[in-house]
């Protein structure tokens, strides 16, 4: 039974890019609830973990449709290069509803762009958190070199393509009582 406040969450794991910078894009997104990172594997040939990230979140406040959207808009999800195995473009699922629910958001996403998608969709197997002192990487060391080389400009991206939907995990807290 999940615990008070989460009956109405689904759970996807998502994986392209490192695990840091998809980690961050994600803990970013209003209506997710919980990211975690780490390595994923799928079937047969897709068998060998690879860095990816389960997403618990809020379909009413973000709709898997969207946190498809943002996954293909912040990776080369068009490009399959030399490093696909340790970053497999792929959506991790855990029921058939779901992955037809995917596959029609590709497809309704594949529309809009130019090049075809490498993303696949596949089943969930297993997961590997990472390590402890890796969790939560951009936002215990925003100011690190590769934070700043390869994950802001990713979030820039989302703060631009999705502004209604990011959260600025970095400005600093507005208090509640704030006139």
């Amino acid at each position: 039974m999940p615990p008070p406040g989460e009956m109405n969450t689904m759970e996807i794991g998502l994986g392209g890019s490192c695990h840091w910078c998809t980690e961050a894009i994600f803990q970013s997104v209003r209506g997710v609830q919980a990211v975690r990172q780490g390595w994923i594997s799928s079937t047969s040939g897709d068998s060998a973990l690879s860095e990816a990230v389960l997403v618990r979140f809020d379909p009413a406040v973000a709709p898997q449709h969207l946190l498809i959207a943002i996954h293909l808009a912040t990776h080369a999800s068009t490009s399959d290069h030399s490093f696909r195995t340790k970053y497999r473009s792929a959506i991790y699922v855990f029921s058939d509803p779901q992955a037809q629910q995917a596959r029609e958001s590709i497809a309704r996403l594949q529309q809009e762009e130019k090049e075809p998608y490498v993303t696949r969709v596949l089943p969930f197997v297993t997961f590997e958190e990472n390590r402890e002192s890796q969790r939560n990487y951009y936002q215990t060391r925003p100011d690190a070199p590769f934070c700043s080389n390869n994950i802001a400009p990713k979030l820039a991206r989302l703060r631009e393509t999705f502004p209604f939907h990011f959260i600025d995990l970095t400005a600093p807290a507005v208090p509640a009582n704030a006139a």
